[in-house]
């Protein structure tokens, strides 16, 4: 059903590991919307380096191309394979994507459930259910690492408050690590809000924080209550939009649908939206924007290790905040100059980001600005020229900023920023998580749930909690060189 021909060299650039309910839901959005993004650009649906990087054709027999996008008429998209693994404790998320319209991009060997899922309790994630699907997860691993021609980097999304997203997730990168040591393992981390219903999920949180700080290359962090925020955000705009325009609510839904970064019709699970739709349709525009110079040309492409690279200057703070805009389109985008500006001002404003802190009031350690479409050089010199003097980063590293380039914007738009920093602001999230931890732990509340499952000991919740304080430890120690002037480069003298 799709044309190989076309593609001389297949480079494969990263798999993707879906744990749990959270990362399966995000995972899903992020096929859908990827599928439709190399749709409104492959017109003829040829099989081609772009799709090949988080794709592959497992039947080259047809010779006819056709579309791939879901849901569009004649798009079937039965000889394409997502490069990723789904993997579930809880069979239903699992079995919903494979009864939606996203059925046929997975096949029976990417997929790992059970029944009886976790209890919200990391330990029987990671000490039960990683010890006894070790062998399997890592022959399903090992298969899907040997259909790369060029395997660059894995992606883990999982949550951190559940049993399964926390315990399988950094059981699963445990795995990653020893066997694939030298590839990079990127983590997209969904931390619950401070009303979360999991009682447990401090600990949970605090455990799997421990991995992945051992153990990981980069953590993108995102708040549950942050995504809430956004989408609040988005839908004021809109309501001020019908306000303006005095549009019905129908027209204005329709409107938001064409618009907004984080509605996209169906999303790969059902026709009906439902309430976490949005949120996870911003963190899949998050990895979106993030692959997109490893999915498409650019004057400035940024190598998916090149973030780690730039963004981590030590091992354990690897800890990345992350920002999108614009979120919505509500603006005339005609106004490309006076717009653009704007978008660069969004990316730092505190109601942008995927974490509830203001970047802008911490200290930066280093910036990745990755832009996408109609957008000059000129433009972001100018823009990181006039930010700079607003933003304090670390007297050591005062032009800390990569920046990246891809011709392609994102469907319905004319261009869009992601931006990524390395910044002390971190820390008050991790804080807030450290003081939920403590609360139960003084107590020793629920350790019995815990403790009763082999291999776990008490100690490990010490473990956890010191290393989780030793890391706020050190992003404060980095804050106090807020007001620090940069060093003076030492002067030659000339005899």
């Amino acid at each position: 059903m799709f044309n190989r021909y076309t593609a001389s060299c297949v480079i494969v650039l990263a798999d993707i590991y879906l744990v749990g309910q959270c990362g399966n839901q995000i995972g899903s959005r992020f096929w859908d919307l990827a599928l439709r993004e190399h749709a409104s650009v492959n017109k003829k649906g040829v099989f081609d380096e772009p799709l090949s990087s988080f794709f592959r054709n497992v039947d080259t027999r047809y010779s006819e191309p056709v579309n791939i996008a879901v849901g569009s008429g004649d798009g079937k998209i039965k000889s394409l394979r997502a490069r990723a693994v789904l993997i579930d404790m809880e069979e239903g998320v699992v079995s919903e994507v494979m009864r939606g319209p996203m059925r046929d991009v997975f096949d029976s060997q990417q997929l790992l459930t059970d029944v009886s899922g976790s209890g919200n309790n990391w330990a029987v994630g990671n000490r039960f259910y990683g010890q006894k699907f070790r062998e399997q997860i890592m022959d399903i691993v090992r298969k899907q690492a040997e259909q790369c021609d060029c395997l660059q980097c894995f992606f883990l999304l999982h949550s951190m408050g559940g049993g399964t997203g926390s315990g399988v997730g950094t059981a699963i990168l445990d795995l990653l690590k020893e066997e694939y040591p030298e590839i990079y393992r990127f983590a997209i981390a969904v931390y619950p809000s401070a009303d979360d219903d999991v009682i447990t999920s401090p600990y949970n949180s605090v455990l799997a924080m421990h991995e992945l700080t051992e153990k990981a290359d980069c953590v993108l962090p995102i708040e549950n209550q942050a995504l809430v925020d956004l989408v609040m955000t988005i839908n004021k705009a809109a309501a001020l939009k019908s306000d303006r325009s005095r549009v019905t609510l129908s027209s204005l839904s329709h409107e938001m649908k064409r618009h907004s970064s984080v509605t996209s019709g169906h999303g790969g699970i059902s026709k009906d939206e439902k309430p976490f739709d949005a949120m996870n349709n911003i963190v899949a525009h998050l990895l979106l924007n993030m692959t997109s110079s490893s999915r498409f040309e650019g004057s400035l492409n940024v190598d998916l290790n090149e973030i780690t690279m730039n963004l981590v200057p030590f091992p354990r703070l690897h800890y990345i905040v992350s920002s999108l805009s614009p979120l919505y389109w509500l603006a005339d985008v005609k106004l490309a100059p006076r717009r653009m500006d704007q978008v660069f001002t969004d990316a730092f404003a505190r109601d942008h980001q995927l974490i509830r802190a203001d970047p802008r009031h911490s200290l930066y350690l280093a910036c990745a600005l990755l832009l996408r479409g109609k957008v000059s050089m000129s433009d972001i010199r100018r823009n990181i020229d006039r930010l700079r003097p607003s933003l304090k980063f670390v007297h050591w590293n005062q032009h800390g900023w990569k920046t990246g380039l891809c011709s392609v914007p994102p469907v319905g738009h004319l261009y869009s920023l992601l931006s990524l920093a390395n910044n002390t602001c971190i820390k008050s999230t991790f804080t807030d998580i450290r003081t939920g931890f403590v609360k139960l732990y003084r107590r020793k509340a629920h350790l019995h749930h815990y403790t009763q499952v082999d291999g776990m000991e008490l100690d490990q919740f010490q473990d956890s909690l010191e290393s989780l304080s030793s890391l706020i430890c050190d992003y404060e120690s980095l804050d106090s060189q807020r007001d620090k002037q940069p060093e003076t480069p030492p002067q030659l003298r000339v005899a």
